[in-house]
């Protein structure tokens, strides 16, 4: 067989390039996906629920005045993005026993995702430097994270993810999609994506490797470092209820990073080696799992939100407050509370 020309090759290899791509979504037996659909279904819906409350609860009520809770707010509007870009499009692809989508579908899902992911690690890298000025510069702390600086970071939280996948998304749409467009997994992620291919990847891969390290290992040396500073301030703390205090403003957020970092990491930044079910399960960890865990470790265990739930349940008036016969007897004024 006469072997072909770059160019030749050039030629088929464009005639031959895909439009859409079929996402297989979840290998399971057809009995059990009516169950993992209502699961997902539910869980997406708790998740929306439990962010957007956060968000309401932070700019009606004094929370709003905290620059922690301002960039906890944000925190949470990134989850919503993420798992709105995943979930919805996952459970049509689980319902069908996958589906085809376009290919600049597909792309511009991968780029979404990932701007809105890296959000994330960048939010929790500026609440951490939150923290740090709160607990070890408590007397500087209003002038330096003033309302300036609160915006100028919340800016570039959002604006560095759109530009370092503005530039990894340009080397990725310059490839020639021309294989199998079959993607063995949940949606359509960087790996998936280049497997169908049949251009040189190499450079991509390398630029891709460095982008994602680099949005993902740089802001947890950020808050490595500010922790750092913050547990010697807090051993030199001589109380001991003075200790428990300044822990427990940190134990959330500790708790947020752990979740979010040790399953991103696994993904993204150690060399792949993962099995597709692997690969798989951690993806859901982190798009379904962790979006839906991350309110309930800021609410359950933090006093200042837990009042401004309180402060605006006792403002709801009441029926019996409104028209009673025993006026004077058995009637009584919610009183709100105030943190």
């Amino acid at each position: 067989m006469e072997e072909l020309s770059p160019q030749q090759l050039l030629e088929v290899q464009n005639k031959s390039s895909i439009n859409d791509v079929f996402i297989v979504g979840l290998r399971i037996h057809q009995s059990y996906r009516l169950v993992f659909f209502s699961l997902f279904a539910v869980t997406y819906a708790v998740t929306l629920t439990c962010n957007l409350l956060i968000i309401l609860l932070v700019f009606f009520s004094k929370l709003s005045h905290s620059p922690m809770y301002v960039f906890l707010s944000n925190l949470s509007l990134a989850e919503i993005l993420v798992t709105t870009t995943i979930v919805p499009p996952m459970l049509h692809i689980l319902i069908r026993s996958g589906t085809y989508f376009s290919l600049i579908g597909c792309l511009t899902q991968f780029f979404l995702f990932g701007v809105f992911l890296v959000a994330e690690s960048f939010l929790l890298s500026a609440m951490s430097y939150d923290r740090f000025l709160a607990i070890c510069k408590p007397l500087h702390y209003t002038m330096i994270m003033s309302p300036r600086l609160s915006i100028f970071l919340i800016l570039v939280c959002w604006a560095m993810p759109t530009l370092l996948m503005s530039i990894g998304f340009s080397f990725v749409a310059s490839l020639n999609f021309c294989r199998d467009n079959i993607i063995d997994h949940l949606y359509c992620d960087i790996l998936p994506i280049m497997k169908l291919s049949c251009s040189d990847v190499s450079t991509v891969e390398t630029v891709m490797y460095f982008f994602s390290s680099a949005a993902t290992v740089f802001p947890l040396l950020v808050i490595i470092s500010t922790y750092g500073f913050i547990i010697r301030a807090i051993t030199k703390i001589s109380s001991s209820k003075g200790k428990e205090k300044a822990f427990s403003t940190c134990s959330s957020h500790l708790g947020v990073v752990s979740t979010y970092y040790t399953t991103t990491i696994l993904v993204y930044v150690v060399p792949s080696g993962h099995s597709v079910i692997m690969s798989k399960v951690l993806s859901l960890l982190y798009t379904v799992a962790t979006p839906l865990v991350n309110p309930f470790i800021y609410t359950l265990r933090n006093q200042e939100i837990n009042a401004a739930i309180r402060q605006i349940l006792s403002s709801i008036p009441r029926p019996w407050t409104i028209v009673s016969p025993f006026k004077g007897k058995l009637d009584t004024v919610a009183k709100p509370y105030f943190i």
